[in-house]
């Protein structure tokens, strides 16, 4: 089996652009950006406004494209620039991308013209049938199609080797990378773009989350001290992706690796009390995970939070333990690879020899990272 290293990251969130102020925001050197005033009373972590034109140059691209596919294209060239691939097509043609989304955008102009027409008309159904055909997107579907931000990437990037898309929230984060590590390990594959998006400022999901009674609704606190009041979950926008290869495909290209992929496990066991202390123990022990820092993708919805708190103090006592949840809000599909990505660059640091990286979905699935310095 081969060693998998990374070799770029780009990413944005509310912390910024790039790893530095994430990694300053992680050190508590920055305040968390939160909006309290636009989906009152609930708190959101906005993106940061970002300069469109420096990672889609055209146009036309921007505007066909909602709030998480620009965010994805945009991390996306980030990493490709870090890891010296943006100008080199031979090389994005052969890279094989993975993005984890979720259901897309709706159009809710759309939406809305076709709830207040219905009232008044005579035959609804006809009237249904009529606006669906007239005002549907290119796509066929009132919402944007997952895999658009796979296609997207690939025609504004270059990135035309084969892609894939995996879908279910903070799961598919973890698969994602674990699925491009098995495969550049495994000798299938040499080098992979990997990572996800995700737009908070949304009325439909805040709807969504609040329904299942997930979302935190008073003033800001960290993710571990919600749980004292209740808990609940700080929606984050943002985007990660990265670059992953093989240790001897980076230094044939002479690319320098921020840190080893040394192992991904993903499951998704029935909720229960304990249950997901239970599956981290599981995951860290097939990992041989020792780490000296912990990065901590809890959402704060109680018990599931308080659960893995336990078992994170437990495996990692001396292991200095952070939260995504404090820096960049919960970002769902975008949570694993963001936390991976600020384990790696602590790593490339040097302020850490190995990191953890936990994902434990606010409902369902359970996974974690293992990272160590790069050969």
């Amino acid at each position: 089996m081969r060693d998998v290293v990374i070799t770029g990251i780009g990413l944005v969130s509310s912390a910024g652009e790039g790893l530095e102020p994430h990694v300053a925001a992680l050190n508590g050197q920055a305040a968390p950006h939160v909006d309290t005033e636009r989906f009152a009373p609930y708190p959101v972590h906005p993106a940061v406004a970002l300069d469109w034109d420096r990672q889609i140059a055209k146009k036309s691209d921007q505007r066909q494209m909602e709030a998480w596919q620009k965010l994805g294209c945009y991390a996306a060239g980030l990493a490709l620039e870090a890891a010296g691939a943006k100008e080199d097509a031979a090389l994005k043609n052969r890279m094989h991308l993975i993005v984890s989304a979720g259901g897309g955008e709706r159009d809710y102009a759309v939406d809305g013209q076709i709830l207040t027409g219905l009232r008044q008309a005579e035959n609804p159904g006809v009237f249904l049938n009529e606006r669906l055909m007239g005002d549907l997107r290119p796509t066929l579907f009132l919402a944007q199609l997952s895999n658009l931000l796979a296609g997207n990437i690939s025609i504004v990037h270059g990135v035309t080797g084969a892609s894939r898309t995996f879908m279910g929230e903070e799961s598919s984060g973890v698969d994602a990378i674990r699925v491009a590590r098995e495969r550049i390990a495994s000798g299938q594959n040499d080098i992979f773009l990997v990572g996800g998006a995700y737009n908070a400022e949304r009325p439909d999901v805040i709807l969504i989350y609040e329904m299942g009674g997930f979302l935190w609704k008073k003033p800001y606190l960290p993710v571990r001290e919600r749980t004292h009041e209740g808990g609940g979950m700080i929606l984050g926008s943002g985007a990660c992706f990265m670059v992953l290869e093989s240790r001897e495909h980076a230094e044939s290209r002479g690319a320098k690796a921020l840190a080893t992929v040394a192992g991904v496990t993903s499951d998704r066991g029935r909720r229960a009390p304990g249950s997901v202390g239970k599956a981290l123990r599981a995951q860290a022990e097939t990992l041989g995970a020792r780490p000296h820092v912990v990065i901590s993708g809890a959402s704060g919805v109680k018990g599931i939070t308080e659960d893995e708190q336990a078992a994170l103090t437990e495996l990692a006592p001396t292991a200095a333990i952070h939260a995504t949840g404090d820096v960049v809000g919960h970002t769902m599909e975008a949570q694993a690879p963001i936390g991976v990505a600020l384990a790696a660059a602590l790593i490339a640091e040097g302020r850490a020899g190995e990191a953890l990286v936990t994902s434990v979905g606010h409902w369902r699935g359970e996974g974690a990272v293992r990272l160590t310095k790069a050969p």
